[in-house]
C-alpha cells in the first residue's frame, strides 16, 4: 500500500479520522520542515501530514521551507502527495466556496528557493532540467474530480493557478494583468511545491479552495485575511469529505 502525505489538511487531524496518530520529526539537508508530521491512518491508508505554515500558521509564504518539506515526505516514504491551498478567484464563475483542481500554474515568486539543483555536475549529461509541461499528477486530478462528482461538490476540474510572492495581497492592476494573463486563481504557496515535487518525481496534486475574489472586482471590497479564514473555515468539511472520499482510490492507478 502506498503511503500518502498531505499538505494542509485542515479537519483531517481530527481523532474521528485519524487513526493511531502521532507526531514525527524529520530532519533534511535542506533544513527542518514547517512542522512535526502527524502520522497515522485515514480510511485504512498509512498517511503523513504538514502544516505548511506550522501548526500556529507562524510561517509567511517566503519563508515556508519547501525543499525541507518535500524532501521529508521523500524520507518518510511518501509515493504521492496531495495539497490543499486557500486561493483567490480571477474568474466571475468561481466564487468563494468553490473548490478547483488546478492543472497548470504560473510562478511569479520571486525570493524562494525552488530548485534542489543549485549546481550541476561537469558534463552536460549531468545537467537537470526538469519536464513541467504537466506539473500536476493526472492520476490524483482524476481521482480527486470523481471524488467530487460522486459527492456533488461545487468542484471545477481545471484551471490555471498563479503564485505570488506575498504575503501581501495584489493590488487591482495586478490582479487584472493576472487575469489577462490567463490565469484563473492566485496563492501563496503552489508553485515552489509543484516545482520541487517534480524535481523528486513525486507526484503532487492541489484542491484549491476559493475564498474570494482577488482584488480585479470593483464592486468588491478590499480583500482582508479575516475574511479569506472564515470563508475557509467555513469549506473545511467539504474539503474533508472530499479528502476522505478519494484517499482509498489513490491505490488504484
Amino acid at each position: 500500500m502506498k503511503k500518502l502525505g498531505i499538505i494542509g489538511g485542515s479537519g483531517l487531524d481530527d481523532p474521528q479520522f485519524m487513526k493511531s496518530a502521532r507526531d514525527v520529526q524529520v530532519d533534511t539537508p535542506y533544513g527542518s520542515p514547517s512542522s512535526p508530521f502527524l502520522c497515522g491512518e485515514l480510511e485504512g491508508r498509512e498517511v503523513a501530514m504538514l502544516a505548511r505554515h506550522g501548526r500556529q500558521h507562524t510561517i509567511p509564504p517566503t519563508q515556508i521551507n519547501s525543499r525541507a518539506n518535500l524532501w521529508a515526505f521523500q524520507e518518510l516514504g511518501c509515493e504521492r502527495v496531495v495539497a490543499t491551498a486557500a486561493c483567490g478567484s480571477l474568474r466571475e464563475n468561481l466564487s468563494p466556496g468553490d473548490m478547483v483542481v488546478p492543472d497548470q500554474f504560473i510562478d511569479f515568486t520571486r525570493h524562494r528557493p525552488i530548485t534542489f539543483h543549485e549546481k550541476f555536475s561537469p558534463g552536460i549529461e549531468n545537467a537537470r532540467h526538469t519536464a513541467m509541461a504537466e506539473p500536476f499528477d493526472e492520476t490524483m486530478r482524476r481521482h480527486l474530480i470523481a471524488s467530487g462528482r460522486e459527492l456533488l461538490l461545487p468542484l471545477s476540474e481545471s484551471g490555471v493557478i498563479l503564485t505570488i510572492e506575498g504575503p501581501r495581497f495584489s493590488t487591482r492592476a495586478e490582479s487584472r494583468m493576472f487575469r489577462n494573463w490567463g490565469a484563473d486563481l492566485i496563492n501563496m504557496t503552489v508553485a515552489p511545491e509543484a516545482i520541487l515535487a517534480n524535481e523528486l518525481e513525486l507526484p503532487y496534486s492541489v484542491v484549491a479552495v476559493v475564498t474570494d475574489y482577488d482584488s480585479w472586482k470593483d464592486d468588491s471590497p478590499p480583500l482582508r485575511i479575516e475574511d479569506l479564514m472564515r470563508v475557509f473555515g467555513e469549506n473545511v468539511d467539504k474539503l474533508t469529505r472530499l479528502l476522505l472520499k478519494t484517499i482509498p482510490k489513490l491505490d488504484v492507478s
